[in-house]
């Protein structure tokens, strides 16, 4: 618990504020897994915060949850390239996606179980940025993406959301997003 916390606070994703009136709460639950490795023997304990974003109201707590996904027929379509091409491909999961995206909306949670600031406990966090479970984490984490690939020069495909391309005479070099997913093809293995 401590180890999310640390995260969390690290990644600036909320703000420790007094609870405002007239404004509705999330709450709040740690969800406990324990890792194996594959001989069955213990490897780790994890523990992650999770807003109960069930109790979300549309429109009030949140505007907008879709986030599109890469179709299978263009990933299909990136194998083809790289095995046509002989260009270099590399897919990535992204720990922790749903924590980079940034919150529109004025959403408050309640403070977590067993890590209550002191002389503090009747105050909340103000969100910055999205939590697991909240319903708006899909569409922040894409928009986050999308800004930054925008940022280094990618265009966005305008038939594929997911597609993006940077290019110059030489160099190719083509991003996909799936969820928390990405495949990173190039012709130069120095670019991915």
């Amino acid at each position: 618990m401590q180890e999310e916390m640390k995260m969390i606070n690290k990644n600036e994703t909320w703000q420790l504020v007094e609870r405002p009136k007239n404004h509705k709460m999330i709450g709040v639950k740690w969800v406990f897994k324990t890792k194996l490795n594959p001989d069955g023997l213990i490897c780790k304990h994890k523990a992650r915060l999770v807003v109960k974003g069930y109790a979300q109201q549309y429109g009030v707590d949140y505007q907008e949850t879709f986030a599109p996904v890469a179709r299978y027929a263009t990933i299909r379509l990136l194998f083809v390239l790289v095995a046509q091409n002989s260009w270099h491909i590399h897919q990535l999961d992204v720990k922790s996606a749903f924590l980079n995206g940034f919150v529109d909306e004025e959403t408050y949670v309640e403070q977590p179980d067993g890590v209550v600031a002191p002389s503090k406990e009747d105050y909340v966090y103000l969100l910055r940025k999205t939590l697991y479970g909240l319903k708006q984490a899909p569409r922040a984490w894409y928009e986050t993406m999308d800004k930054h690939l925008t940022i280094l020069g990618f265009v966005r495909s305008q038939s594929e959301a997911t597609l993006y391309v940077k290019t110059d005479d030489v160099q190719l070099l083509i991003v996909s997003l799936y969820v928390d997913d990405m495949l990173v093809i190039g012709n130069q293995l120095e670019l991915i």
